[in-house]
């Protein structure tokens, strides 16, 4: 069974750090681009960041660049998000998605397989 499970999410103060992790089973992260979103209540789903299937190529959003580094295990097939200097904007339900032998979309459309989320709340 295909799955990717979100995990890392909780409550941090603003300025604080947080490291999602996006295990990965049924599939080899290697042969996909691995993405994640966010989604605020009300709000629709947004792109953070993306790594590329080959080369390693990074994209992030222009909210949190310079402040969150997407990165991944080939071997423990698991792909985290490192967050830190978080603010209360970041609150948010996070997903991890993969899209097969993808460069790195930030287009939701894109992406085939999607995990079921970890809340993400920065207090202020």
């Amino acid at each position: 069974q295909v799955r990717l499970v979100e995990s890392g999410g909780g409550l941090v103060q603003a300025g604080g750090s947080l490291r999602l992790s996006c295990a990965a089973s049924g599939l080899t992260i290697s042969s996909y681009a691995m993405g994640w979103f966010r989604q605020a209540p009300g709000k629709e789903r947004k792109f953070v960041a993306v790594i590329a299937w080959r080369g390693g190529r990074t994209v992030y959003s222009d909210s949190v660049k310079g402040r969150f580094t997407i990165s991944k295990d080939i071997a423990k097939n698991t792909v985290y998000l490192q967050m830190n200097s978080l603010e209360p904007e970041d609150t948010a339900v996070y997903y991890c998605a993969a899209a097969v032998f993808g460069s790195g979309s930030s287009l939701i459309n894109e992406y085939e397989l999607w995990g079921q989320g970890t809340q993400v709340t920065v207090s202020s």
